[in-house]
């Protein structure tokens, strides 16, 4: 490869970074539109993307229009965005994600203002602001013991223990989520092949074989 090509190759690298196809040197500039402010722009957003990640992002959302409402999406700097993560971080209840799912957040609307084509991509500074790295999760398993003995509570309190004992099968089954029981319906249930189908989260649906007894 000859110097000239490397140039050409590292000169297309930076304008595809900065979000300028070749063709546009060749035009005239057209005026780009004012960027719009964090109370104009976050509610674009929220229409935009599905209820499940409206409902996750809301809450940060919101710290940010208080922070930042009458400000333009261009004016914060990535150490600005980092401080308030860290803000939101030490504000929270449950601080164990909280400054990781504020950068999230942040993201994903930038992301649109990229591809509204508010922002170039080069412009964008939450993809400069490095994510907290993330703690080992404290999930595990059940050990058999200790299911045995939720399903024996199940069957020996409450008001329906059939019903309580029946949905503890199908999660033990179907490793479902909540939404997924919630959204069965009769015609879900295909009894000859032992099937069950599940609507979950973020849209997903599966069919999902359970063990005859």
């Amino acid at each position: 490869m000859t110097s000239s090509q490397m140039e050409l190759d590292a000169a297309r690298l930076l304008l595809s970074k900065m979000g300028v196809a070749p063709a546009d040197l060749l035009t005239e500039p057209v005026e780009r539109p004012q960027v719009p402010t964090f109370t104009d722009y976050i509610p674009v957003v929220a229409r935009a993307v599905s209820a499940a990640t409206a409902r996750s992002y809301s809450s940060y959302w919101r710290r940010l229009e208080a922070a930042w409402g009458s400000r333009r999406l261009n004016e914060p700097s990535p150490s600005e965005i980092k401080h308030l993560a860290e803000e939101s971080r030490a504000q929270a209840v449950v601080r164990r994600n909280a400054a990781e799912n504020f950068i999230a957040a942040v993201r994903c609307l930038y992301r649109h203002a990229v591809a509204d084509r508010i922002l170039t991509e080069a412009e964008n500074p939450a993809l400069k602001v490095a994510k907290p790295r993330r703690l080992p999760s404290p999930r595990r398993a059940l050990a058999d013991h200790e299911l045995i003995e939720i399903n024996a509570a199940a069957a020996e309190t409450g008001d329906d223990p059939y019903l309580d004992t029946l949905l503890l099968r199908l999660h033990t089954e179907t490793a479902c989520w909540r939404g997924g029981v919630l959204g069965l319906r009769r015609r879900d249930l295909e009894e000859t092949q032992c099937l069950v189908y599940l609507r979950e989260k973020d849209g997903t649906s599966r069919f999902q074989r359970c063990r005859r007894r």
